[in-house]
């Protein structure tokens, strides 16, 4: 995967700015005497209760020495104590009634810092922010543990309309086709008329959709609907997903839920229209059940592409039906 160098530039200066921001170039953190390092040593240990010094070493990634040296100061100054299995051969350390006191207040300072900063942005571009930094942060972890690229995050799957599907919707397949097939506002606009028009139909039998949202903002939908084709026909319609949650089984789950709906409501088949080199998703298709039926070249969307329509039967279901115009 190529990247933007000039993203990279406005990534490094806005991460140089954040170290800034948050005191990481200051001798201490948190507004306590202690450097990032021992502050982030008293996080860790909380977090997991107890923890060994070999363990702060892969957590912290800092050497044997540096974290030996931490460990005996933050000792020496009351926020930690050792305590010995039963063998006593490993030793685990402990916050102490002060070392609690300590993370407490460094927790106020931290939260106070981000809740300050958020303040300035609209509750869209807090979620952008949290969804954002979540996925960076594990990037960078990914460099060193080996790691998938898809950040540990709790994503929700719903259905049914929530507010700003049509919008939020729209704006994900616009972001994704303009940069991987060119198209503009021709295609934006056609896909907002369209989801508005389905939206007002969820009310009739056979027509649903799911989102899927992390920390309360909207990252990828599905919808199928059961009347534009006929024929006892479903038509899968607006998958998408955001391309921070990309690659962690988030598109597998809202494609499950679809076809597990289809096949309660006994639709013969379900049809789905994409484009050729949307490899990825072809993958999801095919894993689950779909097969190519009909491909042509189509300019409906503003530029000349390659359309390709996927179907699904059930088993028992009659092969067969005229292939159509390709709408998403």
């Amino acid at each position: 995967m190529t990247t933007d160098p000039a993203l990279v530039e406005e990534i490094r200066s806005a991460s140089r700015t954040m170290v800034r921001e948050l005191g990481f170039m200051r001798a201490t953190l948190a507004a306590t005497d202690y450097s990032p390092s021992a502050v982030h040593t008293l996080l860790e240990i909380e977090t997991r209760v107890a923890v060994t010094a070999a363990q702060l070493v892969q957590l912290l990634d800092l050497d044997k020495s540096s974290v030996s040296r931490m460990v005996a100061k933050l000792i020496k100054a009351g926020e930690l104590m050792e305590s010995a299995d039963n063998d006593g051969r490993v030793k685990r350390l402990h916050l102490t009634k002060q070392g609690r006191r300590t993370v407490a207040a460094i927790h106020a300072y931290g939260q106070l810092q981000v809740k300050t900063a958020l303040e300035h942005l609209n509750p869209s571009q807090q979620q952008a922010v949290a969804q954002g930094l979540s996925a960076y942060a594990h990037a960078l972890n990914a460099r060193r543990t080996g790691e998938g690229q898809t950040p540990r995050t709790s994503v929700e799957i719903s259905a049914g309309y929530r507010p700003g599907v049509v919008g939020r919707v729209t704006e994900m397949q616009a972001a994704f086709y303009a940069r991987h097939c060119g198209f503009g506002q021709f295609f934006e606009s056609k896909v907002a008329r369209g989801v508005a028009e389905f939206v007002g139909r969820l009310d009739q039998p056979g027509n649903h959709i799911w989102v899927a949202t992390m920390n309360d903002r909207i990252v990828g939908s599905i919808a199928i609907d059961g009347q534009d084709l006929g024929n006892n026909q479903a038509h899968l319609r607006w998958f998408i997903l955001d391309e921070g949650c990309r690659g962690g089984g988030v598109g597998r789950l809202l494609l499950r839920e679809a076809v597990a709906f289809c096949d309660r409501f006994a639709f013969e088949a379900i049809e789905l229209s994409t484009f050729k080199g949307l490899d990825a998703a072809r993958r999801l298709y095919e894993a689950a059940g779909f097969a190519l039926t009909h491909e042509e070249q189509g300019s409906q969307w503003g530029r000349v592409v390659t359309e390709q329509q996927f179907t699904r039967r059930r088993p028992d279901a009659q092969s067969g039906g005229a292939s159509r115009q390709v709408t998403l």
